[in-house]
């Protein structure tokens, strides 16, 4: 079958690999409907020393049940599923607690021996308690808002709930892709009246503000602290949402929380050290949240919503590619070109 493998910064290849095979009772294997190409993904395409071994690609698909391990249960082979980032039993006390992405049996797609998503298939470990059935046709015009559940929607939907957002709070996001766009969705449906997305580029914040936003900041730094402060008159607000992970998106977030506030990060932190001291976080009495998206804890919650035709976050897709044209999409998203990319193999 064929598979994208990154061997270095830049160097993305789509090649033959071996098939998708059962290994453990637990499996699935699942033939892929859609992928994408993750903002996270953008990482490594900038910082992956060379490797001769390469890694597989993907974290996000929605697919087919093509075979079963003979302990799975509650699925069936034609069944299309939604699979989240990251692989979990659905049963151990952390998965109870509603966080997958700890779980005792769990892992993450493109490690450990299990391959990645941007891919004609995926061995599925742990199948029965990852993988959610959901009662479309392999053609909907849904699938692009279904895989969304995967990672994006739920990542933004996580950073708005741990941060506590309710109709009271103000609120602002940091970064306009697609984290941070379905984190302004988020906002939105947990009733903030006032949110603010920080973002430069007009298409996207176009987006955002159908999505809810209320004011748009495209200036960075200390210009664009200055800027959110004079919009709420010199406070900050409740909820600062940074869907970014690099120090200067941190920095914006120290830089317009209100006294009291939250911080919640999604972006994926390219930093090991953050300024959480007196003068930044103690003192304001800040509280830091956030982390990976257990996004198999709300799936089932989000799932009404989009079958339903009441929300629409696949438009955060501006653009499809075959899984030969993977990285053709990869150099598209790192230019800016494309916002995220659908994969359709």
């Amino acid at each position: 079958m064929r598979a994208t493998v990154m061997y270095g910064a830049g160097d993305v290849r789509v090649e033959h690999v071996p098939d998708a095979k059962l290994q453990l009772p637990t499996d699935a294997v699942v033939r892929v409907l859609r992928a994408c190409i993750c903002g996270s993904d953008l990482h490594p395409y900038h910082q992956m020393a060379p490797s001769r071994e390469g890694t597989p690609m993907g974290h996000e698909f929605l697919g087919v049940v093509e075979e079963l391990g003979a302990s799975v249960s509650g699925l069936r082979k034609g069944d299309v599923v939604i699979a989240p980032f990251a692989y979990s039993d659905n049963t151990c006390e952390f998965c109870r607690e509603g966080l997958h992405t700890s779980c005792r049996n769990g892992g993450f797609w493109a490690s450990g021996g299990v391959g990645g998503a941007q891919a004609e298939a995926v061995r599925v470990p742990q199948a029965q308690g990852t993988l959610v059935k959901v009662a479309v046709g392999e053609d909907s015009a849904l699938l692009p808002s279904l895989l969304t559940l995967s990672d994006v929607y739920g990542t933004g939907y996580h950073a708005a709930f741990k941060a506590g957002v309710t109709p009271r709070t103000t609120v602002t996001v940091i970064g306009d892709g697609a984290v941070g766009l379905m984190a302004v969705l988020s906002a939105r449906q947990f009733g903030a009246e006032r949110i603010i997305l920080m973002g430069r580029h007009q298409r996207r914040t176009d987006l955002g503000r159908e999505y809810g936003a209320t004011d748009v900041v495209a200036e960075r730094g200390p210009e664009g602290i200055a800027r959110v402060l004079d919009l709420t008159r010199g406070d900050g607000t409740h909820v600062v949402i940074e869907a970014v992970g690099y120090p200067d998106a941190y920095d914006m977030a120290v830089g317009v929380v209100r006294p009291g506030g939250v911080i919640s990060r999604v972006g994926v932190p390219q930093y090991d050290n953050a300024p959480v001291g007196f003068g930044s976080l103690f003192g304001p009495n800040i509280t830091l949240t956030g982390g990976p998206a257990p996004a198999r804890a709300y799936i089932e919650r989000l799932l009404p919503g989009v079958l339903e035709g009441k929300v629409h976050p696949g438009k955060v897709f501006d653009r499809t590619v075959s899984l030969d044209e993977v990285p053709a999409g990869y150099r598209a998203m790192d230019k800016r070109e494309a916002l995220k990319v659908l994969v359709r193999p």
